[in-house]
């Protein structure tokens, strides 16, 4: 790590990325906690000033990035064999800028919070030749399926530019408690995060809160529960939990926002964790005028889980 006091232009390769991502991919193997930390004290500055994580860099902004002394213990350690053959096995498409992975159910995306080794630095240490390997968006520790790794900056600013006009469309499936009603194709309810004194970061629906919107469709009815798909409409985070919940069908598994004696009942048929699975993308690559859609099987545990399900007509 560099002992002293640097100071970068961002170039307009750079342009658009957020801070706290420019400084995991300059600091590497600095834990993501320790970013954090940095940024909140003030150490890390833009054109002299103070920044919030989610600062997206302009052309020419000059940072201020502090010496950073990494712990010996912080150290990732290395990937086991298990998993690297795991997320080899795992990959869906993969051309020169892009790879999507379908991410097993409790595996992090990153490092941090008492996680030293996620998808990312796994995948980094599988592919020590790619200059450049970021995530384009992340899912939650729990969630399996479908996730875009960028192997180009360029590819990593474009699917981001996609994402925040709409042209990147994700499919999700996801099985609630009870009987989904017909009717309800759509909930659109605004969302705020809230972090309890744990620091334990919960969502819930609040008229103060961001818009949010989340499509729903049946995809299968059993005696107790439905399985549908959900589409987010918006981006927020928890979005398709908390949005089935306020509709009082919360997703099966869910320890957060779900019923324990409804998680309890479905353990027992094989359903040990939160079904949610981002069961495919869509979008289409810079430079091809076709979309691309990619699709996610289910993992033999959530698969097996519905096979135990009484269906119904």
């Amino acid at each position: 790590m560099p002992t002293k006091v640097r100071f970068l232009e961002v170039d307009p390769d750079r342009a658009g990325q957020r801070i706290d991502n420019f400084l995991m991919a300059e600091l590497k193997g600095v834990p993501r906690t320790l970013i954090y930390r940095i940024l909140r004290k003030g150490e890390v500055r833009v054109n002299k000033g103070r920044i919030k994580a989610d600062y997206k860099l302009q052309p020419g902004d000059q940072i201020r990035v502090p010496p950073v002394r990494l712990p010996d213990s912080k150290t990732p350690p290395r990937a086991s064999d298990q998993l690297r053959e795991l997320l080899s096995r795992s990959i869906l498409f993969e051309n020169k800028g892009l790879l999507i992975i379908n991410k097993p159910s409790g595996l992090a995306v990153h490092g941090g919070s008492g996680i030293q080794l996620g998808l990312i630095e796994t995948l980094r240490q599988m592919r020590p030749e790619e200059h450049f390997l970021e995530l384009v968006h992340r899912l939650d520790r729990d969630t399996s399926g479908c996730i875009m790794v960028a192997k180009k900056r360029s590819m990593l600013r474009y699917l981001h530019q996609q994402l925040r006009d709409g042209h990147v469309q994700k499919y999700y499936h996801a099985l609630v408690k009870g009987r989904w009603p017909d009717h309800c194709r759509e909930v659109n309810a605004p969302l705020k995060k809230n972090e309890l004194s744990s620091g334990e970061r919960m969502v819930r629906v609040d008229p103060e809160g961001k818009p949010s919107r989340t499509a729903f469709k049946i995809l299968r009815r059993f005696r107790d529960s439905t399985l549908v798909e959900a589409k987010p409409i918006t981006g927020r985070t928890h979005q398709i939990r908390v949005h089935a919940q306020c509709q009082g069908h919360a997703l099966v598994g869910d320890t957060k926002y779900g019923s324990d004696d409804v998680n309890r009942e479905m353990k027992q048929r094989g359903i040990t964790r939160l079904f949610l699975h981002a069961a495919a993308l869509s979008l289409v690559l810079p430079n091809d005028g076709g979309r691309l859609k990619v699709e996610a099987a289910l993992d033999d545990g959530l698969a097996a889980g519905l096979d135990n399900l009484e269906e119904m007509d």
